[in-house]
């Protein structure tokens, strides 16, 4: 397929250069396997809006150290940014009680960010609740601390650290259930991660594939024998992710609630 709808392809713009042959060759794998799909899309009022598709391929294929794979899109317009559980509503992360109201009603970013905090030590893993974030605030999060304030902070630290962050399904449309929109992208993201697998990186490490909740699951068996390293738990919006150890080792050396040195 050489030219896609126009939506698709001015969302394909805001992806960095080195993705551009890598997404069309993926788009490719889609159309094939689901003919008309891409232009059921164009007519179907789907989320993320405002170009904002393959926002997630920003960062540069040689920078990529985590792929990180959930679900799909928020089902609000403005939360909905492109990124895998990056709430695009949410602006501060924390108020005087503890986490701010737009990222408790964030379930998986507010879950996210306990597990950080437990694995940093901030928190018990079985005392995450309000008093514990109440006290998190008044007696550890000073102005000495560093920490982010942010959504926009927690997201550049994450990119910064190489996190690619997409979801099994890009897209949300209203009465299509998820699972059935993520077959529909899996020939797409088999592409992605099957050349970002074969991709020689600068820190000459494996890409880690961190997988998120069951539909996320489905590449574990596909590229268990690949060059990935490979990281699986429940998605976050259980609360059980809180206290997921896999989970806490693979977060707790990046420090993405401390602004950078």
């Amino acid at each position: 397929m050489n030219r896609f709808p126009p939506s698709i392809e001015t969302a394909l713009q805001r992806a960095h250069p080195s993705w551009q042959a890598i997404l069309k060759q993926g788009l490719t794998a889609l159309e094939k396997n689901t003919p008309g799909y891409l232009d059921s899309l164009e007519n179907s009022g789907f989320l993320p809006t405002q170009g904002r598709l393959f926002a997630a391929f920003s960062l540069p294929v040689d920078k990529v150290r985590f792929v990180l794979v959930g679900e799909g899109p928020y089902p609000r317009e403005a939360s909905a940014s492109g990124y895998c559980f990056m709430d695009g509503a949410v602006q501060a992360l924390w108020s005087d009680e503890g986490l701010s109201k737009p990222v408790n009603r964030a379930v998986s970013l507010r879950n996210f960010i306990k597990m950080l905090l437990v694995a940093d030590g901030y928190l018990l893993p079985d005392e995450t609740g309000k008093e514990a974030m109440r006290q998190f605030i008044e007696n550890v999060m000073k102005p000495s601390q560093a920490f982010i304030q942010s959504r926009q902070e927690l997201q550049a630290n994450m990119l910064h650290n190489g996190f690619l962050l997409l979801n099994a399904a890009l897209v949300y449309r209203q009465g299509v259930p998820a699972a059935k929109e993520t077959r529909y992208w899996q020939p797409f993201l088999n592409t992605v991660l099957t050349t970002l697998a074969e991709f020689p990186t600068n820190s000459r490490k494996p890409v880690t594939l961190v997988l998120w909740g069951k539909m996320a699951e489905r590449f574990q068996s596909q590229f268990e024998d690949s060059a990935y390293q490979i990281a699986v738990s429940e998605h976050p919006y259980n609360l059980s992710f809180i206290g997921n150890r896999v989970m806490q080792s693979l977060f707790q050396p990046l420090n993405l609630l401390k602004k950078p040195v």
